[in-house]
């Protein structure tokens, strides 16, 4: 059996639907196989030490993937490999190295970059939340400029190694031209967060992006059943990954790889009907008068933020059908308030000046019916607003009897 999906040659330019269900998985008539397999192996005998050193060797100086069996597991795994073949193939990318999360994805990214001496960052935000933190924490040694896209090009030193933007934005949903951006980075690589867009909506590679990362575990998975992140690149970023990944041992698990190359055959059929929903959702809500602003991309896809009038904690503690947590991109609608969970790690003024405001929800839409999304929305919704009113009243009424408005929270 061929370790390396990979190895198998590439077919002609096909639909994204058609390269999503068979992207990874050429190889497996002549396998007489219809499921790909799980390769659970963490380790792969050999008999030949001589060969096997000289194996290692190659990898560990070149980070180029092997032909054959992979050693052991933290260098390769070829149900992992079939996912990373799928996931370059659908972003029009040359190569993809996944890792255990998003997290772990963009670390080795900062790592490659900070190994060339290039530790300055440019980035816009808003970000995910933890995005922002690994970056403005100067855990990985990094320093980070933090910019508008008009001021990318007037931020960009020496040292710079990367410039990173996500678009659609976590949590505001506001919209990069990643074509004018990559333009303005010369040649520094733009990193393009993905997650919310997913290819079937943007592939940034074709805008002129050369790193595109993924928290797989939101849409590519599309289940909330699995963790694990992705970066779409060329193939010599690629390799400098998989030395990366190799070192620090932030591998995907093979399980993990199996799931998310299943979830990629469904990703254009979720993506699209749960984009349809959403956006009659943000139709709903533009036209309520409880909630006072609508962030929905023109790009279009799944998420809908909003703002409301009364208070956000209580819209979630009223959602029935609507599930109350973090996360996002699994078949079932999420909701929740950046400011207290996802985007909390922010500091509150760098957040207020990104536009994650404190009355601000975010809104994963999942495959339900549309009309019982907004059944239950509206009903939440209403639970806020007359919470709200009652706050209001008492604010009133403490004003009325001479004590300071500010006392009532």
């Amino acid at each position: 059996m061929d370790h390396v999906a990979s190895n198998v040659p590439t077919p002609g330019i096909r639909a994204l639907a058609t390269e999503a269900v068979h992207a990874g998985r050429e190889d497996l008539v002549s396998l007489g196989l219809h499921a790909a397999p799980i390769d659970l192996s963490t380790t792969y005998p050999s008999h030949d030490v001589a060969e096997e050193a000289a194996r290692i060797d190659a990898f560990a100086s070149t980070g180029v993937r092997l032909d054959g069996p992979p050693v052991y597991a933290r260098l390769d795994n070829p149900t992992t490999a079939r996912f990373e073949t799928a996931l370059a193939r659908l972003e029009g990318a040359a190569d993809a190295v996944a890792f255990a999360s998003g997290m772990a994805a963009l670390t080795a990214v900062l790592l490659v970059r900070a190994s060339m001496g290039l530790r300055h960052v440019v980035a816009v935000r808003p970000l995910y939340g933890c995005s922002d933190h690994l970056l403005d924490g100067g855990l990985l040694g990094t320093e980070v400029t933090w910019t508008d896209p008009a001021g990318v090009a007037a931020a960009i030193r020496p040292d710079t190694g990367l410039v990173m933007v996500e678009t659609p934005a976590n949590p505001t949903l506001s919209e990069t031209d990643v074509r004018a951006l990559a333009h303005a980075c010369g040649s520094v690589p733009l990193l393009v967060d993905n997650t919310f867009a997913t290819p079937v909506l943007q592939r940034p590679v074709k805008q002129g992006a050369r790193i595109v990362l993924h928290s797989a575990t939101k849409y590519l998975g599309g289940h909330g059943d699995v963790m694990g992140g992705v970066v779409a690149c060329d193939a010599e970023f690629a390799a400098a990954l998989r030395q990366v990944r190799f070192a620090t041992g932030g591998v995907l698990h093979p399980l993990a790889g199996y799931l998310l190359l299943r979830g990629l055959s469904t990703l254009p059929v979720r993506v699209r009907a749960a984009s349809a929903s959403a956006a009659e959702l943000a139709r709903r809500l533009a036209g309520d008068p409880r909630v006072s602003r609508v962030h929905y991309p023109a790009v279009g896809g799944a998420m809908v933020s909003f703002e409301v009038h009364g208070d956000p904690r209580e819209v979630i503690a009223g959602v029935r059908l609507i599930t109350p947590a973090v996360s996002l991109g699994s078949v079932d609608t999420l909701i929740q308030h950046p400011a207290s969970i996802s985007h909390r790690i922010v500091a509150e003024g760098d957040r207020h000046a990104a536009g994650v405001s404190d009355r601000l929800l975010r809104m994963s839409v999942g495959l339900e019916d549309v009309d019982d999304l907004w059944s239950d929305l509206s009903e939440a919704l209403g639970a806020g607003s007359e919470r709200s009113g009652r706050v209001g009243a008492a604010s009133a009424a403490h004003c009325q009897a001479g004590e300071p408005q500010s006392a009532v929270r």
